[in-house]
């Protein structure tokens, strides 16, 4: 400190010190500090890696499944092995165990996704699962997943007919394919096995008996927002159906943004909404809002949910007839996005269909996210139980669901697919092809969709999808082959 006050005292004197010294002095201590310094350089240490398992088996039978895994962070080493591992008595299955090994991920994706086709199962058993990955650092391994297979089945195909409707757009009453809609949308079956058909782009509701027979059983293809007797009713682009327990039809009034109510004698009100597009909730029926409601499903109790697709949320609707939020970012922005979460913490893209368990458990196809979320009664947490933003090409873009007595869910695809999401985590393609857009009847993939949307399922197990590309309604009946 003496030297650098004397250094210093000396240059304020002389001008000519001031220019010749000081920047060669302050160079020097700059070269020195520098010096002392540890090199910022350091090669960051190798740990182990990370992976998440697919939480959704595929295409189970006897002997296969299909499974896969995301790893998540590499943790700077370099993936030289990644797969599942699986076992029937290890609760906690590691490499030890069964595995497969699949090639190595791509290391310059942030998620980097495989799959592992899983063979020489032992029929009817329980199988614990998880993915694991490895580098030098040691392997990480993803969650446990059980599934059992089956004992004989092999698999599962949906064998497929066209139920009613010629394939041509159009309006016409008759039996089988003599009638015609135009765009179909949404269905529902009732107690006695009458499908119900949102005929969107007719404007109204039509009617199909078990034997096949189209009456129309409110709207008069006129675009409107009137209520009163089915004749003289007006709807606007109808899409989701169901029923209450005492028989009622509820509509997603889409177009009109509200909630309608149709009696078993036709006689047509709104039940919630006022028309207006937006996001307000209350008690007070004609300050509630909606926009672009797409969806609709009862519990046990007698709450309504609804798929408000335009406000990216779930809504519900009690018994009393106050709606709220019950999931969902409840904002007046009401922006989409993806998060698991609880209540209005959560966040979904263009949610389209809903569907109920008996546990009031809320299932919801969130289209534009391709996954189906699980809404969890009465804790309102909301999970991903199936696709998502890094299984895109999983569910590609889920449009109607349904759920039966055992707690097994059916959806559609868009792009050309019936699947069944079992109780059980399993995910089967029942019919048609991902991406492939045509009008076939037959088994498995042979079969065709165009832009499947709604799908509904009767007491004996048969399945209805409202085919709206093909301007038609089709059944699907499942077959076992072994």
């Amino acid at each position: 400190m003496k030297i650098f006050t004397s250094y210093c005292f000396i240059c304020m004197k002389n001008p000519l010190y001031r220019i010749l010294f000081l920047p060669a002095f302050f160079l020097s201590v700059l070269i020195l500090v520098n010096g002392c310094k540890k090199s910022s350089t350091t090669t960051s240490s190798v740990t182990i890696p990370t992976v998440i398992t697919d939480g959704t088996i595929i295409n189970v039978t006897s002997t296969t499944a299909q499974s896969g895994g995301i790893v998540t962070s590499f943790n700077n080493g370099v993936i030289t092995a990644n797969g599942v591992c699986y076992s029937k008595t290890n609760t906690t299955p590691t490499i030890a165990d069964s595995k497969t090994t699949e090639p190595i991920v791509n290391q310059d994706y942030i998620d980097a996704p495989f799959t592992s086709n899983i063979t020489g199962l032992t029929p009817n058993t329980l199988y614990y699962l998880r993915a694991y990955v490895t580098n030098s650092a040691g392997t990480g391994y993803g969650s446990v997943i059980k599934f059992t297979t089956g004992l004989t089945l092999t698999s599962l195909t949906g064998t497929v007919i066209t139920f009613a409707g010629n394939g041509a757009p159009g309006y016409a009453d008759g039996t089988g394919l003599s009638a015609s809609f135009n765009s179909p949308q949404g269905v529902a079956v009732d107690s006695k096995g009458n499908v119900f058909v949102a005929d969107s782009y007719n404007h109204c509701i039509r009617e199909i008996t078990p034997a096949g027979v189209v009456t129309t059983f409110a709207g008069n293809q006129t675009i409107g927002q009137t209520d009163g007797p089915a004749a003289t009713a007006q709807f606007y682009a109808p899409k989701g159906l169901t029923f209450d327990s005492q028989g009622n039809l509820f509509v997603a009034d889409y177009g009109n943004n509200v909630i309608r109510k149709i009696t078993p004698a036709g006689i047509v009100s709104t039940y919630a909404g006022n028309g207006t597009a937006g996001l307000v909730d209350g008690s007070t029926a004609n300050l509630i809002e909606f926009n672009g409601p797409a969806g609709v499903a009862f519990d046990a109790a007698g709450n309504l949910y609804v798929a408000d697709r335009g406000n990216n949320v779930v809504r519900k609707i009690t018994t009393a007839g106050a709606v709220s939020v019950l999931a969902g970012t409840n904002n007046t922005t009401r922006i989409a996005g993806y998060l698991d979460a609880t209540d209005l913490v959560a966040a979904f893209h263009s949610p389209n269909s809903v569907a109920v368990d008996a546990s009031a458990n809320v299932y919801v196809t969130d289209q534009l996210n391709a996954a189906i979320r699980k809404i969890t009664s009465p804790a309102g947490v909301t999970t991903t139980i199936a696709g998502g933003p890094s299984q895109l090409s999983l569910l590609n873009i889920p449009s109607g669901l349904t759920i039966d007595g055992q707690g097994n869910l059916f959806l559609t695809d868009e792009t050309g697919r019936v699947m069944e999401y079992t109780s059980g985590n399993v995910l089967y393609i029942l019919a048609g092809s991902a991406n492939v857009s045509g009008f076939v009847n037959g088994a498995g993939a042979t079969a065709q969709f165009n832009n499947p949307q709604g799908i509904a399922i009767d007491a004996n197990g048969n399945i209805y999808v409202a085919d709206q590309g093909n301007n038609c309604i089709r059944k699907i009946t499942i077959t076992t082959t072994n």
